[in-house]
C-alpha cells in the first residue's frame, strides 16, 4: 500500500493511530512528528507518578518519550492491541524501570540523556523489547505502590493527588478546592516524599 493510498488523500492529523503507525513503519517521518505530537500529553500523563517520586518533569518527559518512539517503530497495526494500550506499556515501562534503577543509584543522571531535539528520530535508538511477564510485573508493582501511598495520605492529599494526577498545576488545583496555591504546593511535597520512600524502602509509615 502506497503512502498516498494510506492516506486516502486526507491530511495526516486527521489519519487514526494506526494508520500513522502503517505509514511510520515506510520510514515517514512527517507521520512520527504528527504521532509524537498527538501522544505528547499522553507521555506528560503517564511520567506524572514517577514525578512524584522526586524525578525531574523534563528528564521523565524525555524517557516518557524515549518509551513512545520505541512503541512507534516497533507497533504492529495487524495486532489486536491498539496503538494507545501498546503505548501507554511502552511509556509507563521505561519510566519505572529509568525510576526504579535511579531509586537504587544503578541508573546514570536522567538528565545525562540525550536532549529532545528534531533529530532524535533520526538516531539509531535501540530498546530491549520487555517480555509481557515483565510488563504483568511492572504494572502490578505500579498498582501496588500507588494503593500503599494512598493508605498513609490524608483526605486532602488524596484529593490534591487525584487532580494532579489528572495534569492539573499547582494553581489550577488550589482555585479546584478553594486552597491556596502555596498549600497545595506542601501537599504535594508530602506526598512526593512518601513515594520517595516507598520506591526507596518500601516504608512510607513515617509522615
Amino acid at each position: 500500500m502506497t503512502k498516498d493510498q494510506e492516506s486516502g488523500g486526507a491530511p495526516l492529523e486527521q489519519l487514526p493511530d494506526e494508520a500513522l503507525c502503517r505509514l511510520i513503519r515506510e520510514q515517514d517521518r512527517p507521520a512520527e512528528e504528527v504521532l509524537a505530537a498527538r501522544y505528547h500529553r499522553v507521555v506528560r500523563s503517564c511520567a506524572r507518578p514517577y514525578f512524584l517520586a522526586g524525578g525531574d518533569s523534563e528528564d521523565l518527559m524525555q524517557e516518557g518519550m524515549f518509551g513512545l518512539i520505541k512503541a512507534m517503530r516497533e507497533y504492529d497495526p495487524d495486532r489486536d492491541a491498539s496503538f494507545r494500550t501498546f503505548a501507554e506499556t511502552c511509556i509507563r515501562h521505561r519510566l519505572y524501570s529509568v525510576v526504579k534503577a535511579a531509586a537504587g543509584g544503578k541508573h546514570a543522571p536522567l538528565n545525562q540523556s540525550v536532549p529532545l531535539n528534531p533529530s532524535l528520530f533520526e538516531a539509531n535508538v535501540s530498546f530491549a523489547q520487555p517480555g509481557p511477564e515483565d510488563l504483568l510485573i511492572d504494572r502490578e508493582k505500579a498498582v501496588s505502590l500507588l494503593e500503599n501511598v494512598r493508605k498513609q495520605l490524608s483526605e486532602f492529599e488524596v484529593m490534591i493527588l487525584g487532580f494532579y494526577l489528572d495534569g492539573l498545576t499547582c494553581r489550577e488545583i488550589a482555585a479546584a478546592v478553594g486552597r491556596s496555591p502555596k498549600s497545595v504546593d506542601n501537599a504535594v511535597q508530602r506526598i512526593r516524599r512518601k513515594v520517595a520512600r516507598q520506591l526507596s524502602s518500601g516504608d512510607i509509615s513515617k509522615r
